[in-house]
């Protein structure tokens, strides 16, 4: 079959880093091809290559039979390749219909807007994707889930013959997968070629027809994922066989750290628990249930109305961010980029940013030799990819900007450990060194609260597990009792009593 869009020898690197050396991606008329790899693998660099963000070095790009190359994102876009990047790129001020057409809008013969044109049109391509609401309504409005159908519906908007999607599901409900899933049905009957950039298998072996392997920059493999199974997909993926998806270790829990008591806040309503030294506790839930807004709460980034709260024995009271990390607790959000990273600052200066106060002299200058010290020991100890700490944190992989979210943390030197969807949009090698890194912190006595979407995470890794619905607490179980069936069954709301050990 000849390809509609096929990259080869494409080469790319950067000062210290070579990130594509001699890459390959074939995509073809009505199938689905996943693009798959470790984070740092190359996946995001070849797709800013093929869309003209970077230039290659070498290598050669055919689009529709003719060899080509893209001066920008608006060429390619202009040509008939749509991507749906990661990161969401929507105005909060504007209405749907405003983002979707945006420097398109419809006019009329006097030059002015046709509002009422450019909101049907984009109210079919809301209806498309089975989306409830109007294309009236502001996107600074919306979840970021339908944020996330919003970005689909604009790339939508310009009938692509290539459609690149970035962890499109990252941030999507079943329901509203199952709606894209459909829509890329649609497009493959319609002759479109797809490239599916994932992590999660299910959805790989679900709906793509072939897939393509990258590792440390290079093109691996090209297979019909019908030949595969998952964990040989794996293996071709890090290049080793991962024994154990999640590591948990079995280790005695220390005494209470942290007591929760009828804590209410927006999104969260009457909320009890504990949290022993030396333990993981999960928190699982559908989209919605209040679960980041409880950790937000005992953070001090969101009010708590009502309720108590105490650590080692001693109530604490947050208003703020910093009354949390005073009172040694420190939340890693899951959306790294918006609340836990700058991106424009480099890895040293993310790493440290909340600790300084440990590297300053009694005059307020730093200590530098005490804060590179630091910052090489964390970048050492959580094998963090980078040419130096002075790189900019924007430049490094998804999974190695979590680490680095996770070692800033660290560095507070904390005894209440949140992590929000740590794992989230993190490749399969990089989650079982956040998994170690994790245990570590259990043998060291740390308390830490995992929240995850993912079940099978949660069920993997923890000690215990909570379970949230519409705000409140629907379950709680030791590990051996904790079964996807019976997760589900209280994140939907039905209740249990909560297990006393």
């Amino acid at each position: 079959m000849q390809p509609l869009l096929q990259l080869t020898g494409i080469d790319k690197a950067f000062p210290g880093v070579k990130a594509l050396s001699g890459a390959a991606l074939s995509v073809y008329p009505g199938r689905v091809m996943a693009l798959v790899g470790e984070n740092g693998a190359g996946k995001s660099t070849m797709m800013k290559v093929l869309t003209g963000i970077y230039q290659k070095d070498a290598g050669s790009v055919h689009f529709l039979g003719k060899e080509t190359a893209f001066s920008g994102p608006k060429a390619s876009q202009e040509a008939g390749i749509g991507i749906i990047h990661q990161e969401l790129n929507l105005i909060p001020q504007l209405t749907i219909a405003e983002n979707i057409f945006l420097g398109r809008e419809f006019v009329n013969g006097f030059g002015r807007i046709n509002w009422k044109k450019m909101y049907a049109e984009a109210d079919k391509l809301l209806a498309r994707l089975n989306l409830r609401y109007k294309s009236d309504r502001l996107v600074g409005e919306l979840s970021i889930g339908d944020q996330q159908m919003v970005e689909i519906a604009k790339v939508l908007s310009f009938e692509s013959k290539v459609i690149i999607m970035d962890e499109p599901t990252d941030a999507l409900t079943d329901t509203e997968t199952a709606s894209l899933f459909n829509v890329i049905r649609e497009l493959k009957a319609a002759g479109c070629g797809v490239v599916y950039i994932s992590h999660r298998m299910k959805e790989i072996f679900e709906i793509c027809d072939d897939v393509t392997v990258f590792r440390d920059g290079q093109f691996i493999a090209e297979r019909p994922v019908s030949e595969l199974e998952e964990d040989t997909l794996i293996e071709m993926m890090v290049g080793r066989r991962l024994e154990e998806q999640y590591p948990r270790i079995n280790h005695a829990r220390g005494a209470l750290r942290l007591q929760v008591r009828d804590v209410c806040g927006p999104g969260v309503d009457n909320v009890s628990f504990e949290l022993y030294s030396g333990e993981i506790l999960g928190v699982s839930g559908l989209m919605g249930a209040g679960r980041t807004e409880l950790m937000k709460i005992l953070y001090g980034a969101l009010p708590r109305k009502s309720g108590y709260v105490s650590l080692d024995g001693r109530e604490v009271v947050t208003h703020s961010p910093q009354d949390g990390l005073a009172n040694g607790i420190v939340y890693i959000s899951e959306d790294r980029k918006r609340d836990g990273l700058v991106l424009g600052m480099s890895v040293k200066e993310n790493m440290s940013l909340t600790a300084l106060r440990y590297f300053s002299h009694g005059g307020g200058r730093l200590k530098h030799a005490d804060e590179q010290q630091a910052v090489g020991d964390f970048i050492r100890l959580f094998n963090i990819k980078t040419p130096s700490m002075m790189q900019p944190i924007g430049l490094l992989s998804g999974g190695n900007q979590q680490k680095v979210a996770i070692a800033r943390g660290l560095m507070t030197r904390p005894k209440v450990l949140i992590l929000d969807e740590p794992t989230r949009g993190v490749d399969v090698g990089a989650k079982k060194e956040i998994y170690q890194l994790i245990n570590q912190f259990k043998r060291e006595g740390l308390s830490i609260i995992l929240v995850s979407s993912e079940m099978p995470e949660v069920i993997g890794m923890s000690d215990r597990v909570l379970v949230m619905h519409e705000g409140h607490l629907s379950g709680e179980f030791p590990i051996e009792q904790a079964t996807q069936e019976v997760l589900m069954a209280a994140a939907v709301g039905k209740q249990y009593r909560v297990t006393q050990e």
